[in-house]
């Protein structure tokens, strides 16, 4: 239990590192508009902080990590929501900053955040058959 609790706070720590990022990288650049910089900061609690707080309760009275699909979501989730989250963060100092994307680096940009977004979904696909499957004993 102690380890999700400690994924829990390093996502706590993150999220709100990129709230304040967001918040001061915007004003110094005067930028006033909607950018990518603005959802790192609830991707990671949400996905991170409360989902591991979540994890941290679930595992306490089952024995969730005798399941295969749970260690695998630990893994693939750990690797995805990182990815994700870089992602968005890479894009949206672009946005900011106005800096002109080529259409490969804009590409690649998009599939990066979107490879971590699948990665998220299997992770969450993942967790929940493991519930299901503690659920059933």
């Amino acid at each position: 239990m102690k380890k999700y609790l400690n994924l829990a706070y390093i996502y706590a720590i993150a999220a709100l590192v990129a709230g304040v990022f967001y918040r001061e990288f915007t004003k110094w650049n005067g930028f006033t508009g909607v950018t990518a910089l603005g959802k790192v900061h609830t991707h990671l609690f949400m996905l991170g902080m409360f989902l591991f707080l979540i994890v941290a309760l679930f595992a306490q009275n089952n024995d969730l990590e005798s399941q295969k699909s749970f260690r695998l979501f630990l893994k693939v989730h750990n690797i995805g929501l990182p990815l994700t989250t870089i992602m968005m963060v890479v894009r949206g100092i672009t946005e900011v900053l106005d800096i002109p994307l080529s259409k490969g680096l804009n590409a690649s940009i998009s599939g990066l955040a979107g490879i971590g977004h699948i990665l998220l979904a299997i992770s969450l696909i993942s967790f929940l058959t493991a519930l299901k499957k503690i659920a059933k004993s």
